[in-house]
């Protein structure tokens, strides 16, 4: 994908649209290990600010505009929304103070390493009780930072592992990643659930594949993110819980704060489980339109 081409339209758009800098680049610095996002991220989100959600509340009647790709999801060159098979190995995570549960479709074939790093943890409990410490509104949802600052945590081999970005999965909405510290070489248990924005058809290069035009211009995502962090999952139930989690109240600490606090929810948004367990057939709800 011609990522840099996109990523300049889009900042220049976007800033029109939402007053933001273009300043900012998508990668995690040194001393923290969540995703950094640019304009693109926070930018998109539309020129009227939507107004907040309580934590626990779930609303998704602001995404009316999203709609479901035309794609074959078993042929298509995107593979984030290939079924399951009965008995297979999922994630299901739940929210504190949230009805229903998240579940997390896992991808052992294109992200091997991050799946066992992710597995392993949710094994051990370590998730569990963790919070959501930085939450964008139209970008994404991080945590797994036992430290809840940003800058924490560590894989089940201890430190960093290189999970690798495989072009099979993309940061389609509802995508599950890595954050990381400026390449797939320093993952650890910190992770983002993309919510994104739709891009036009149009921002992409001619040679793109369609189905990946398609799914980011109808269900979004965060197309820019792509190649530079490990996917290793897609939500395939709860995806409306995550898109209200989105729109919790956060807040505006001093500008100079290294945590970048100012995207830290006021109520906290914590996990109160996070586990392994198997897919029994139910029902895929992939994208945010299959929720109205």
């Amino acid at each position: 994908m011609a990522k840099k081409a996109l990523a300049a339209f889009i900042c220049t758009v976007t800033a029109a649209l939402a007053l933001s800098s273009c300043g900012k680049h998508l990668e995690v610095d040194d001393a923290s290990s969540y995703v950094t996002s640019s304009a693109s991220g926070e930018g998109s989100q539309a020129a009227t600010e939507p107004e907040h959600l309580n934590n626990g509340e779930i609303n998704i009647e602001r995404f009316s505009d999203r709609s479901v790709p035309d794609i074959d999801k078993e042929t298509s060159t995107v593979k984030n929304f290939t079924a399951p098979k009965e008995g297979d190995t999922v994630i299901i995570m739940k929210l504190k103070g949230y009805d229903g549960e998240i579940k997390i479709r896992l991808f052992p074939e294109y992200a091997e390493k991050g799946v066992e790093n992710f597995v392993g943890l949710a094994e051990k409990g370590y998730y569990d009780g963790l919070i959501f410490h930085r939450v964008i509104r139209d970008f994404m949802i991080q945590g797994g930072d036992p430290t809840g600052t940003g800058t924490g945590g560590d894989s089940i081999w201890g430190g960093m592992f290189d999970g690798g970005a495989d072009t099979n999965v993309i940061h389609a909405a509802g995508a599950v990643a890595y954050a990381n510290s400026g390449s797939t070489a320093t993952d650890r248990s910190q992770f983002y659930i993309v919510t994104g924005s739709q891009y036009p058809t149009e921002q992409f290069a001619e040679q793109d594949p369609e189905d990946v035009k398609k799914v980011y211009s109808t269900a979004g995502g965060a197309p820019w993110l792509d190649g530079g962090y490990t996917v290793f999952g897609q939500v395939y139930q709860g995806l409306d819980i995550v898109f209200s989690a989105q729109d919790v109240l956060t807040q505006k600490m001093v500008s100079d704060d290294p945590m970048n606090a100012e995207d830290r929810p006021v109520e906290e948004l914590a996990i109160e489980y996070l586990k392994v367990g198997k897919y029994e057939g139910e029902e895929l709800k992939w994208f945010i339109a299959d929720y109205k």
